[in-house]
């Protein structure tokens, strides 16, 4: 067996222990927050499904007690014809209700799905979308986050679940009421008889949980697999290198080990539940034999015979049906504590109360003072004892070999992290006063792994101030900044046309196109500070130069820290920090230190080298 192989191995088998009896007892305490949330989700639908519901649930009571009055009057007298008949269409009428009734409350519990699972996806993108960068660099956080968005949706069978123990548990209730009257014992008997399939209902349904907490890793690489194995992006590389067999190997594998785990608990379940079963059964017939022996003996009349053994069969039945489906609930129940759990995270990065406004205008700038930085969980320092100052009006380039901190750098600015050590100062204030928010509506960001938004042309450069969606004019001019213009004008649908190729008459772009579209969105954006990551990578000399051209125009009076590896770009900027192992190992003027003969010039030479 290959190491990857046993890796996989070991991440689907090193299981979290079953939950303990107070665990899955606690658990049950899911269940008030989740009815709450249902309840905002669809306050009427919810009220109309429970009342539905419980008129639902007296009916059977009903019906068995009609059917004894008729069946007595016809076995001991000759009734009046019209009294049976108001009988019979008495019964008719209770059971033309249920229907009716019943499908009611099926509408609503589905009006009340469908509204859940809007209303968990939406709090669960609003969550997501307020942790920081670090609770998605987090792997504990974000097999949570990937739980939360399965649990969200596949825990829709709770709501029409907890509407069916409502109708059974009060079925049961007025069956029993009729039962008791003549031999309260046969209750006993018939709880007692289904308490071990419920026992064992429960057990098997916190092992699945169990199984299913421990197998994320595994699904999360299933899904990564699946998505390696056919996508656009990874297509050249698959055929040209014969990745295919591998990565198909590699899904097999996963799936065999998690399909022989479920299939060796489904097995367990299968047998264990059928012997317990038969306890229910056995109980049950026990009960049905007492009764066909007391009506033997004249101690029942036939009416009563019907009525019991219907009573005895419906209580039954719905006692079982009552433990099955709490412990669907408490099963259920567990797997909302990812769901709940995952709520509880909370950003690390987060705004002080009372949090300052950004100046506007910023006057000094920003200043690094003896940052240093490390990533949460890991003991290398990226940054250290960093210092340096990025003032109004000023362009300042990073370069550095890649590793070395330079988008840390710009992450820190902006507060999509926290320092370590050290201060960072706006206007000299450090930048944790200032209201988070605020701070980044006067930053515009292009970061080298821009996101291609799978949207119309104006859409993606919106994305930059989106609030500017449809001032068309904006975004217009936003593109001629940038030069997306001329890629625009080429689409067939001009900035109406979807990009992307995973809808249906999208048009893909080239690299160096994309780039602009998300220039664009730096330049719609209107910031006092620009930052560029790598913001050159994809295009080409010409184009290269054209952009720059404009970004010296369009930064004029503001602050703009540009990241980049091609020394053509960087030597517009006023000063030049060199990062090496996350320190400055120098800074000046793209001249000045070529004069030094430093590490930048060493790198200058490099990269000159390879153009004569």
């Amino acid at each position: 067996m290959s190491d990857s192989e046993k890796n996989t191995k070991r991440r689907t088998v090193e299981a979290a222990p079953a939950p303990t009896l107070q665990e899955r007892l606690k658990a049950l305490q899911n269940v008030p927050p989740v009815l709450g949330m249902i309840w905002k989700a669809a306050p009427r639908p919810v009220f109309g499904g429970i009342l539905f519901r419980v008129l639902v649930a007296v009916i059977p009571a009903g019906v068995l007690l009609v059917t004894k009055y008729i069946i007595d009057a016809l076995t001991y007298h000759t009734p009046a014809l019209h009294y049976i008949w108001w009988l019979v269409g008495a019964e008719f009428a209770l059971a033309c209700l249920a229907m009716i009734f019943s499908r009611v409350a099926d509408y609503c519990e589905t009006v009340v799905a469908d509204l859940f699972t809007r209303y968990i996806g939406k709090r669960i993108m609003e969550h997501a979308s307020k942790l920081d960068l670090t609770s998605y660099e987090d792997a504990v956080v974000y097999d949570k986050m990937d739980r939360a968005r399965v649990q969200g949706t596949d825990r829709v069978a709770m709501i029409r679940a907890m509407g069916q123990l409502i109708q059974q548990v009060i079925t049961t209730v007025t069956l029993a009421i009729q039962v008791a009257f003549y031999a309260p014992w046969i209750l006993a008997i018939l709880f007692i008889a289904v308490l071990p399939a419920f026992v064992g209902e429960t057990h098997f349904s916190f092992l699945g949980y169990s199984l299913n907490f421990r197998q994320t890793p595994a699904r999360r690489e299933m899904d990564y697999l699946r998505i390696v194995g056919g996508s656009k992006e990874t297509i050249k590389e698959l055929k040209l290198f014969g990745l295919g067999p591998f990565f198909v190997k590699r899904y097999t594998t996963i799936t065999d080990e998690l399909h022989e785990e479920t299939e060796q608990l489904a097995r367990q379940k299968l047998i264990v539940g059928t012997l317990l079963t038969v306890l229910g059964t056995i109980g049950y017939y026990a009960t049905y034999a007492y009764v066909v022996y007391e009506t033997v003996l004249g101690r029942f009349s036939i009416g009563t015979l019907t009525l019991l053994t219907g009573a005895i069969a419906g209580a039954s039945t719905n006692i079982q049906a009552v433990f099955s489906t709490f412990s669907g609930i408490a099963d259920q129940a567990l797997f909302m504590t990812d769901l709940l759990e995952f709520f509880a995270v909370q950003p690390r990065v987060f705004s002080k109360p009372n949090a300052l406004p950004v100046p506007r205008p910023i006057r000094e700038g920003f200043e690094f003072r003896n940052v240093s930085f490390s990533y949460p969980g890991h003991s290398r320092v990226v940054l250290g004892n960093v210092s340096f100052k990025l003032e109004r009006g000023e362009r300042i380039a990073l370069v550095g070999e890649n590793g070395q901190g330079k988008t840390t750098i710009v992450k820190l600015m902006v507060r999509l992290y926290d320092v370590t050590a050290g201060q960072i100062l706006l206007d000299g204030v450090d930048v944790r006063e200032y209201e988070l928010e605020d701070l980044w509506k006067e930053v515009g960001v292009i970061f080298q792994d821009f996101v291609r938004y799978e949207m119309s042309a104006a859409h993606n450069i919106a994305m930059g101030r989106i609030e500017e969606a449809q001032n068309e004019e904006r975004v217009r001019i936003a593109a001629e900044k940038s030069l997306a213009d001329q890629v625009i004008s080429r689409l067939p649908k001009k900035y109406e046309q979807i990009l992307g190729s995973r809808f249906e008459g999208g048009v893909d772009l080239s690299g160096g196109e994309w780039q602009k579209i998300a220039l664009a969105r730096a330049y719609l954006r209107d910031a006092q500070v620009l930052i560029l990551d790598e913001p050159t990578a994809a295009l080409d000399a010409r184009s290269e130069h054209e952009v720059f051209q404009r970004f010296a125009e369009l930064t004029e009076g503001k602050m703009s820290l540009l990241i980049s590896h091609r020394f053509s770009t960087v030597r517009m900027a006023n000063r030049i920090l060199v990062l090496e192992n996350g320190r400055i190992a120098e800074q000046g003027a793209h001249e000045e230190l070529l004069k030094n003969r430093g590490r930048y010039a060493e790198m200058f030479e490099l990269q000159a080298a390879n153009y004569r």
